[in-house]
C-alpha cells in the first residue's frame, strides 16, 4: 500500500506513539487529521485537530468521512490497580471507543484501518505467541483492559466478515515507553522510574529487580504500525524486541544517568516474573525494532528534562 498523500486520522492522538506516529506521516505528505479528548497539543499546529469524544456514535462517523487511512491508537492510561479499583471507568469506556470507530471506519469504506491493541489480551506466560490468545483468557491483572482490546479485535474481525473486506492491521505493542509518555501516578515502569529519578534522592524500585520484561520504544511502534499498514499485514502482530530485560536493569541505566542510590522495596508487588513477546511472526513480515533499550532510556530522560515545566 502507497500511503502517500493519502487523508489519514489518527485517534489518540495526543499519546507518546501518535506523535511519533504523525512525524512519520508528516514525511509521507500524509493529509493528517488528529484527534483527542483533550485539547489540542502545541505540537503539531499544522494538522486539522478535532476534539470529541469516541463515546459518541456520531462523532465517530463524522471523523471518518473522506478518510483513506484509519490509525487507531485511542487508549486510557491507567496502572493495573486503578483498572481493578474502576473497571467500569476502563473497560466499558474502551469498548465504547473501540466499537464507535471501527463500525464508523467500514461503513465509511476507508481504504485501510488498523487498530492497536495490548500486551493485556495475553494469559501470563513467558513469552507471548500471537495465536494462543483465544486459547486462554487475560491475566486476572488485566482482566478488564485485556478483554476490552480484546472485544476490539473481535470486531475489526466481525465487520471484515461481513463487509467482506480485508482492509485491518491488529498490533499488539509490548511495554512501550518514550517522550511524550505519562509522568503521573498513571506512570508505567519506565516514566516512573525517570521521575523518580529526576525529583527524589534516592532511586526507589518496587521489588526485588527479577522480573523481566519486553519494552519497545515508542517510535518503534510507530514504525511497526506503519510497516504492517503498507505491507497490508492482516493477522494480529507482536511488536516488541523480543528480548528480556530485568527491572534491575532498567533501574541501573536511569540511577547511573541520575548518580542516584536504588533502594529495593520488596513490600511492594513485582508481578509475573517473566513476560516477553514472540516476535517471530513480525520479523518474518520484514520488522524490527531498531532503537536500543539504553539509548531509548536516554533519550526519554532528556525529553523529560527539557519539558518538566510543561507537564
Amino acid at each position: 500500500m502507497k500511503i502517500e498523500n493519502k487523508n489519514v486520522l489518527i485517534t489518540g492522538a495526543n499519546g507518546m506513539v501518535a506523535y511519533q506516529l504523525i512525524r512519520l506521516l508528516r514525511d509521507r505528505n500524509c493529509n493528517l487529521t488528529l484527534t483527542d479528548l483533550h485539547e489540542k497539543s502545541k505540537v503539531f499546529s499544522d494538522e486539522k485537530y478535532i476534539s470529541g469524544d469516541l463515546r459518541s456514535r456520531n462523532f465517530a462517523q463524522s471523523i471518518c468521512k473522506n478518510q483513506d487511512i484509519v490509525f487507531s491508537l485511542v487508549g486510557l492510561k491507567a496502572s493495573p490497580d486503578e483498572c481493578l479499583k474502576k473497571p467500569a471507568s476502563h473497560s466499558v469506556t474502551m469498548n465504547q471507543f473501540n466499537s464507535n470507530i471501527i463500525e464508523s471506519a467500514f461503513k465509511n469504506d476507508v481504504e485501510w484501518f488498523l487498530y492497536t491493541s495490548s500486551i493485556g489480551v495475553y494469559h501470563p506466560s513467558e513469552v507471548f505467541v500471537e495465536d494462543d490468545v483465544w486459547k486462554t483468557f487475560p491475566s486476572d491483572n488485566d482482566w478488564y483492559g485485556g478483554w476490552a482490546k480484546r472485544m476490539g479485535e473481535l470486531n475489526v474481525k466481525a465487520f471484515m466478515i461481513e463487509y467482506g473486506r480485508n482492509n485491518c492491521s491488529i498490533v499488539r505493542p509490548a511495554n512501550i515507553y518514550g517522550e511524550w509518555d505519562v509522568f503521573s501516578d498513571k506512570s508505567t515502569v519506565v516514566a516512573s522510574l525517570v521521575k523518580k529519578g529526576y525529583h527524589n534522592d534516592v532511586l526507589e524500585v518496587w521489588g526485588n529487580g527479577t522480573p523481566i520484561r519486553d519494552f519497545i520504544y515508542s517510535k518503534d511502534v510507530a514504525c511497526g504500525m506503519l510497516h504492517m499498514v503498507e505491507n497490508e499485514v492482516t493477522e494480529p502482530v507482536n511488536l516488541g524486541s523480543g528480548k528480556g530485560v530485568t527491572i534491575k536493569k532498567i533501574s541501573e541505566i536511569i540511577s547511573g544517568y541520575f548518580s542516584k542510590e536504588i533502594i529495593w522495596n520488596t513490600t511492594k508487588p513485582m508481578g509475573d516474573a517473566k513476560r516477553l513477546m514472540s516476535v517471530e511472526r513480525s520479523e518474518g513480515y520484514g520488522f524490527k525494532p531498531q532503537v536500543s533499550l539504553e539509548n531509548g532510556i536516554v533519550r526519554t530522560i532528556k525529553w523529560y528534562e527539557e519539558n518538566i515545566n510543561e507537564l
